[in-house]
C-alpha cells in the first residue's frame, strides 16, 4: 500500500520484513508490529532508535491493516521510501554483456503477486536483473509485490524500458534473446544451448495473451515448456498454460544451469 502523502510503500509479511532488517534495514523509515512479534525484532527496534526513527507495538491488529491496506502482515509492517525503480540505460545492459549476466523481461505482467513471485524465483536462481515495461498494463513493485517476493526484492535489480522492442533490438547480437510461446516448438531445456558463452535475456509475456508479436520477432529463439508427454504421443493437458509466475521458476531453473556463479 502507498502512503502518497509520506512518498512511502508499506512492506508487510514476515520473511519480507525480516529479509529488509537483514540486508537493508537503512531503508526502513517506520516500524510497526504486534506483541506476538516483538521479541523477534529487538535488533531492529535498537538500530532504529539509534537512527532517531520511530517503531511501535501496536495494540490493536487492525492499525496494521490499516498501514499496509492488507490482513497478511504477519505482523509486522515497515514503511520505507517509496522503490526509485531506474531506467535501464547502456551502461546497465554493457555490464551484462561483459559479465554475461542474464536478464528477465516481463512483458506487460500485470498481477502484483506474480511480478512478486518472479522476483523470489529470480533471487533463489540467482538471476540478478528484472526489467518492466513503463506500461499501464504491467505491475510495478507494490506491497502485494513485496510480500510474495519473501524477501527476493533485497537481492535483484529492477529495471524499467520505455520500449521492450527496442531493447531486444539493441541487444541484438549481443546478448541471446529468448522469447516464451505457447506456439514454440523447441523445448525450454535447449536454453543450455543457446546461452552457454553469452548472457541473455529471457522474455515472459502477460498472463492473457502471453509476449505480442511484434516482440517475437525480436526474440533469436522461442521456447515453450513441454507437458508431460508432449512428442511422444500423450494426451493433451489438462489446462492451457501455467501461471507466469510458475513457468519462470521453470525457465530460470534452466538458465541457471549454464549462469556463471555468481551472475
Amino acid at each position: 500500500m502507498k502512503n502518497t502523502e509520506r512518498n512511502e510503500l508499506a512492506v508487510c509479511g514476515f520473511s519480507a520484513v525480516k529479509t529488509l532488517e537483514k540486508n537493508n534495514w537503512q531503508k526502513i523509515q517506520r516500524f510497526y508490529f504486534s506483541k506476538e512479534r516483538a521479541p523477534l525484532f529487538g535488533g531492529l527496534c535498537k538500530r532504529l532508535a539509534a537512527a532517531k526513527r520511530p517503531y511501535n507495538q501496536v495494540q490493536d491488529i487492525r492499525e496494521l491493516e490499516r498501514l499496509c491496506g492488507s490482513v497478511h502482515h504477519q505482523g509486522v509492517v515497515a514503511m520505507i521510501e517509496m522503490p526509485d525503480i531506474p531506467a535501464l540505460n547502456t551502461d546497465d545492459t554493457a555490464r551484462w554483456i561483459e559479465n554475461k549476466e542474464s536478464a528477465v523481461l516481463l512483458d506487460r505482467v500485470g498481477n502484483a503477486n506474480n511480478l512478486g513471485a518472479i522476483v523470489r524465483s529470480a533471487a533463489f536462481f540467482g538471476v540478478k536483473n528484472i526489467v518492466i515495461p513503463l506500461d499501464e498494463a504491467q505491475s510495478s513493485v507494490t506491497t502485494s509485490s513485496y510480500r510474495v517476493a519473501e524477501g527476493g526484492m533485497e537481492f535483484v535489480n529492477i529495471y524499467t524500458i520505455r520500449s521492450i522492442s527496442k531493447l531486444l533490438s539493441s541487444m541484438e547480437g549481443k546478448m541471446v534473446r529468448i522469447g516464451t510461446s505457447l506456439d514454440a516448438r523447441e523445448s525450454v531445456s535447449a536454453i543450455g544451448s543457446y546461452c552457454h558463452d553469452r548472457g541473455s535475456i529471457v522474455v515472459l509475456g502477460n498472463e492473457e495473451n502471453g509476449i505480442s508479436d511484434e516482440v517475437k520477432r525480436n526474440c533469436d529463439h522461442l521456447l515453450l515448456i513441454p507437458y508431460a508427454g508432449m512428442g511422444r504421443g500423450g494426451a493433451a493437458p489438462k489446462v492451457d498454460s501455467l501461471n507466469v509466475a510458475q513457468a519462470s521458476a521453470v525457465v530460470m531453473y534452466e538458465l541457471a544451469k549454464v549462469m556463471p556463479i555468481g551472475g
